[in-house]
């Protein structure tokens, strides 16, 4: 398919790897984003509109300016822990900016939506794999606020006719394949570029939070999906919504877990040397294990992960931290 996407948070880990499938697929691509926890130098395949999702009349004006045929929604705030410290930013940048998305493209006229939103809205599952019938019961505020949009999407759809996919996404990692972008963040809190680049710096030890969970090594399992197969879903999605597709919400994950262990494993292997590690005690509400289906894409979208293989994400992380300035 082909028409203008308007990216909100284009700039960002995910968006930009998503803003550049979707130009590679045809798309226009133009970008909005306040760069406050992106990056200029990763908006390189469509315009960039500066401007702050909770500015509802920068958002209104850039969405009247650009006249998309579609909007794909990933600016938001999402670290677990600081949503639980100051939720008010959260819920001011998730659920107020997103209202102010949705007012913008009603005066428009611009009716589909695209929604990135997170398996943490699920909370901590009686059992695995997640499937999208699960109860939705997150346990922080960050979860909490993505659950609010996914009503407020349903809301505007029976009362202004906005269709929307969201996609419920797992542990997105690993860069882009080829190394024009990848994950960088500050500051960094997520487990693998974590483990890389206590490897590649050797200056502090990894720290892995529960070594006493039921699974199969005792460290936390995850389901990490490769952030161009997200990219991939993303695209599919768009034309979904594109060739008259009804709303409706979906899983992206590979229904394989990997436990943190596993992860420094795979980093040991690719660096060819011993990775220290120290064992702290768990964190307050972590799950020991999060493992989704994604059968209902496979059937409706015919998306399914084909690089989220442990290996191939280490090693498109491993090469993008390289790039990015980090000493081996």
């Amino acid at each position: 398919m082909s028409g203008t996407v308007f990216v909100t948070g284009g700039a960002g880990y995910i968006g930009s790897h998503c803003s550049k499938a979707f130009a590679k697929a045809g798309w226009t691509v133009v970008v909005f984003d306040d760069l406050s926890r992106g990056w200029r130098e990763f908006v390189r395949w469509g315009d960039l509109i500066e401007g702050d999702i909770r500015d509802a009349a920068a958002v209104a004006g850039a969405i009247a300016k650009v006249r998309p045929d579609i909007v794909a929604h990933f600016a938001a705030l999402a670290y677990v822990e600081e949503s639980t410290i100051d939720p008010s930013a959260y819920y001011r940048t998730n659920v107020g900016g997103t209202l102010n998305l949705l007012d913008g493209m009603r005066a428009s006229g611009v009716d589909k939506l695209l929604f990135s939103s997170t398996c943490a809205t699920y909370g901590i599952p009686e059992r695995t794999p997640i499937d999208e019938t699960f109860v939705q019961n997150p346990i922080n505020p960050y979860g909490r606020t993505k659950l609010v949009v996914e009503g407020m999407l349903k809301d505007f759809e029976r009362a202004h006719g906005i269709r929307h996919v969201a996609l419920r996404y797992f542990n997105a990692a690993g860069a882009d394949i080829d190394g024009e972008i990848g994950e960088r963040h500050v500051p960094e809190t997520h487990v693998m570029p974590l483990a890389i680049e206590r490897s590649m710096k050797g200056d502090a030890p990894f720290r892995i939070f529960g070594s006493d969970f039921d699974t199969r090594d005792g460290t936390a399992v995850r389901d990490y999906i490769h952030v161009t197969d997200l990219a991939d879903a993303h695209c599919r999605a768009l034309d979904y919504l594109q060739n008259g597709g009804v709303s409706d919400v979906f899983n992206i994950a590979t229904g394989n877990g990997t436990t943190v262990a596993e992860i420094a494993d795979a980093v040991e292997r690719k660096s060819g040397r011993p990775l220290q590690r120290i064992k702290e005690g768990r964190r307050a509400g972590d799950p020991p294990a999060l493992v989704a289906s994604a059968d209902k894409a496979l059937e409706i979208l015919g998306w399914k992960a084909q690089h989220s293989d442990i290996d191939n994400i280490i090693e498109t992380a491993w090469a993008w931290h390289l790039k990015d300035g980090h000493p081996q």
